[in-house]
């Protein structure tokens, strides 16, 4: 990562962040959340799956669990909107089910901005989890659906204003980030706080460093690379 170019941001209005689990946008993302936030632009959570999977006890007790942790995560960095879906955790499958819920809220919400996770295999921090690349490959393909009149269709008439294009799709986690948003100061602070909300998930598991230190760590290279103190990366494509 040698150079990134600053995100050309000013006119986001409205932007979607697709993950496949609650705590996915807290290890980065949040943090430019809450610098967009912090300057009017109205953001939306859509989570995949609850992730009930993801802890030792039983799934029908992690679920309620993580969904609250999440909800504290969102109000840390003041995100109001979060839809969580039903799709099972740890086996979350690209296919036209996941693609036709993904379009559903991109024609919905009508975001302006998709954010998705990375699907390549591998990624800056070692092999990518599956319901990871599940999604992100998902979101892609939904960005065009949510566009297309033919495809999902919910309306007779084409051209339906139920379609909808975004402009811009950014993916956090590639391994060739091109753009990034300076999270120095308060959005860094409150991007710790939103993934320290997790209390019970990060304390399952073992040897994750703190909050602060992992944000920290995550955030000082695209830093460096945007010529702030800190940075959060994305591949940024525009639409």
């Amino acid at each position: 990562m040698s150079t990134l170019e600053r995100l050309p941001d000013e006119d986001f209005s409205r932007i979607l962040c697709v993950a496949a689990h609650p705590d996915d946008l807290e290890y980065g993302t949040s943090a430019a959340v809450a610098a967009w936030v912090a300057r009017g632009v109205e953001v939306a959570y859509l989570l995949l799956t609850h992730g009930e999977a993801g802890m030792d006890r039983p799934p029908a007790e992690i679920g309620p669990l993580r969904d609250t942790e999440q909800r504290a995560a969102c109000d840390a960095v003041g995100v109001s909107s979060l839809t969580i879906l039903d799709f099972p955790d740890g086996v979350l499958s690209y296919g036209l089910d996941l693609r036709r819920a993904i379009a559903a809220e991109i024609r919905r919400f009508r975001p302006d901005v998709v954010v998705t996770g990375s699907w390549e295999e591998e990624v800056p921090w070692g092999l990518n989890q599956a319901d990871h690349r599940a999604a992100g490959l998902a979101t892609l393909d939904a960005i065009r659906d949510a566009a297309n009149p033919w495809v999902f269709p919910v309306s007779p008439s084409v051209g339906a204003p139920d379609t909808w294009q975004a402009r811009w799709l950014l993916v956090s986690g590639a391994s060739r980030p091109t753009h990034a948003v300076d999270v120095t100061g308060d959005p860094l602070a409150r991007g710790i706080a939103s993934l320290a909300s997790h209390v019970h998930y990060l304390a399952h598991v073992t040897g994750h460093a703190s909050p602060e230190d992992t944000l920290r760590a995550a955030t000082t290279e695209p830093g460096v690379a945007l010529g702030v103190q800190s940075a959060v990366a994305f591949r940024a494509h525009r639409l």
